[in-house]
């Protein structure tokens, strides 16, 4: 019997320390809702369509850096108790911090406008809401949403919107005729074909979000709970990887099933898609009336659960601006949250195309990212900051690494357009 003890023991502790993960499952996916957002839809299916299966590559990319970026800035949350904008404001000189925070407070706002607007379009497509007032039901909504639930609440309803994305793109994948190996090949050999390097930043500006680094360092917190316990702090350390690294690879399987069903789909045809409207009416002939419906739902779900997050995203910058954490409860969390959404939806009002609308909000989340990413490595570095946490220095050298790629990107970005 002292055998079935000791199995019974070891047994008991195995399943406890899976319970103790699954505590720590959740803001890793709530920043991969910020990656599979409306503005990922438009990149994903504009690469999807022109190129087929050559820009996959891309998706990988981006996923492989956001792990690194994502977790880096986690460890800022959990061994400082303070988010990247906290930090910031506490650790730069006020000149620097200010202008930093507000290149992000504007990051904040592009994101926002491409959450608004996907949702807007969803509407659009699902009920023939007009987009500028669709958008204004969505804001209302997300406003409701975010003033009148506890984070804990927001983080269930983004769990079910990101397993019902999820489970839509398997349907539509079940739909179509995937040629895998070219997808391997897509996802494992790097192809930058004529002109297609605008669509190329856009999909790194889909995946690799600025305000979602932010984000993250915020909302990591919500799994503290003793910060001078030393075994805690590493318990944190570890199981934050693993809820980070499942995440991106749901979010990594999501964006890479949105090119997959446009290579197969639209690319196959020879149709080219130029808005989001036209790839759900261009898939009712190609796939069938129910995956046109599943798209647009999906794409609804996706537009308010990435417009949770983005308004999170901003209510934190902005009140690490004054040197507090993000609660909604207090009025500078509130009025981030609050004027960002309200200024995003503003600018929407001002779009001609709403589709190109989403293609260069991506954009501009590139051109800003390389600066939240030094100033985070800035951070994380320092030992004042983060103690004997601080970055290694091989973790420094891929930080620069991914930092200067990200800057090299932006350069041909623009060379492009010359």
């Amino acid at each position: 019997m002292k055998w079935y003890k000791e199995l019974k023991r070891k047994d008991h502790k195995r399943i406890y320390g899976m319970r103790e993960i699954l505590k720590f499952i959740g803001p890793g996916l709530l920043v991969t809702v910020g990656f599979i957002d409306p503005g990922n839809w438009a990149s994903n299916i504009a690469a999807g369509s022109e190129y087929g299966y050559k820009l996959l590559w891309m998706v990988t990319i981006s996923t492989i850096m956001l792990i690194v970026l994502q977790h880096n800035v986690a460890h800022l949350g959990i061994v400082t108790g303070e988010c990247l904008s906290e930090s910031a404001s506490k650790h730069l000189k006020p000149w620097a911090s200010r202008v930093i925070l507000s290149t992000a407070v504007l990051a904040a706002v592009s994101t926002a406008l491409a959450e608004i607007l996907g949702g807007a379009i969803a509407l659009n497509l699902l009920f023939k809401v007009p987009i500028r007032l669709g958008s204004v039901m969505v804001l209302a909504l997300i406003i409701y949403m975010l003033l009148s639930n506890s984070y804990f609440k927001l983080e269930k309803w983004i769990i079910g919107f990101v397993s019902l994305i999820g489970l839509s793109f398997l349907y539509e994948l079940s739909l179509v005729d995937v040629s895998w190996g070219e997808a391997v090949r897509g996802w494992t050999h790097v192809s930058i074909p004529g002109g297609s390097m605008p669509i190329v930043m856009s999909v790194l500006g889909a995946v690799v979000m600025p305000h979602n680094l932010f984000l993250h360092s915020e909302v990591i917190q919500s799994r503290q709970w003793n910060l001078k316990d030393e075994a805690i702090m590493k318990k944190q350390l570890s199981y934050e990887f693993l809820d980070t690294l499942f995440s991106m690879i749901v979010g990594w399987a999501i964006n890479s099933a949105m090119i997959i069903l446009a290579a197969t789909t639209f690319f196959k045809q020879g149709i080219i898609v130029e808005e989001l409207a036209q790839a759900q009416s261009m898939l009712v002939p190609l796939v069938g009336g129910g995956a046109a419906i599943v798209f647009g739902a999906a794409l609804l779900f996706s537009g308010i659960s990435s417009t949770i997050t983005a308004g999170m995203a901003g209510g934190s910058i902005v009140a690490g601006m004054f040197h507090e954490p993000y609660n909604i409860k207090d009025l500078h969390s509130k009025l981030g949250v609050i004027g960002i959404l309200v200024a995003a939806t503003a600018i929407i009002f001002l779009i001609q195309d709403p589709f190109q609308g989403l293609i260069y909000s991506q954009m501009l989340l590139s051109i800003q990212l390389p600066i939240t990413v030094f100033l985070q490595i800035y951070l994380t570095s320092s030992e004042k900051v983060m103690g004997k946490y601080k970055n290694p220095f091989a973790t420094k050298i891929v930080l620069w690494m991914i930092g200067i790629v990200l800057m090299v990107l932006n350069i041909l970005l623009f060379l492009s357009f010359l």
